[in-house]
């Protein structure tokens, strides 16, 4: 099992210190990947239901600093060699596609052959709406904009007809150092993972119990059985919390249970208060709690 940690991307520790010690410091401890998350914008009021806690209330004020993921994940890999930078998870109906494969692939090509895309259709319908993409379609606008990158990193005359893009004869490089990016697909309705077996790369969970995630996987290997797509060749992944005081022997219970389900990739994320409260957190589980997967 490969284990990454999410990156200062918001609140105090969201600052160029903040982001170039915890990536070097992750990289030395010899962790696998590097990982942020996305929103352009914190409304003043959101009437969207928060999916990942059980009040339904967004946890950050609209005064937070939040990084633009993808600018945090350059100056990242600027001061790193080895981990991959993944993304967990841009929300795709914030960037028009073609830029959005552009600036992956312009990455790819500065950090070779260490990008992955987990991409999701979002869940604040006043961001989404303020980007021009109606909320109601933002699981086939997705769709069609996952064809859209992909096409922009295959081909050398890029051309795309479809419902929401549709333009002729582009030249969009640089191209990813492999020549694609992987593609995690977020979310856990049966959309999605129709989504994840027909345009993606490997299912990437946020916030599972082990029981909802060996659920999600069951419905995810019917959904291959019917596309006729082998489950194997799909990437699980799992994004969980990390309390700094929560039980080591627990964690590895928990972490123990997610492998044999079939998940090849956890991300940790903590509080991101302070960066060195961060470090510590990720240096205590590198030494209690990896060493004994």
């Amino acid at each position: 099992m490969e284990i990454g940690c999410h990156l200062p991307v918001y609140g105090g520790a969201a600052t160029r210190e903040g982001v170039l010690r915890v990536a070097g410091r992750i990289e030395a401890l010899g962790y696998d990947s590097l990982w942020v998350s996305d929103h352009v914008v914190i409304p003043w009021e959101i009437r969207s239901r928060y999916p990942y806690n059980e009040t339904g209330d967004f946890p950050l004020a609209p005064g937070t600093d939040f990084l633009e993921p993808l600018t945090a994940l350059t100056l990242a890999a600027a001061v790193t060699t080895r981990v991959r930078l993944g993304t967990s998870v841009l929300v795709l109906p914030h960037r028009h596609p073609v830029l959005t494969a552009k600036m992956l692939a312009t990455l790819d090509h500065l950090a070779p052959g260490r990008v992955i895309l987990g991409a999701g259709v979002g869940w604040m319908r006043e961001e989404i709406e303020l980007f021009g993409v109606p909320y109601g379609r933002r699981g086939a606008w997705t769709d069609e904009a996952i064809k859209v990158m992909r096409a922009c990193w295959r081909d050398d005359r890029v051309s795309f007809t479809g419902e929401f893009f549709n333009f002729a004869d582009l030249g969009c490089r640089p191209r990813p150092a492999r020549g694609t990016i992987p593609i995690w697909i977020g979310g856990h309705t049966p959309r999605a993972l129709a989504r994840v077996v027909s345009l993606g790369d490997g299912w990437h969970a946020a916030f599972p119990t082990p029981t909802a995630l060996g659920e999600g996987i069951a419905q995810l290997r019917d959904a291959c059985r019917r596309a006729h797509r082998d489950p194997a060749t799909l990437t699980i992944s799992a994004r969980l919390g990390l309390a700094a005081k929560r039980p080591a022997a627990d964690l590895v219970t928990e972490l123990r249970t997610l492998r044999d389900l079939g998940v090849a990739h956890v991300i940790l994320e903590t509080r991101m208060r302070d960066a060195g409260e961060m470090t510590d957190t990720y240096e205590r589980f590198a030494t209690e709690v990896r060493a004994k997967l």
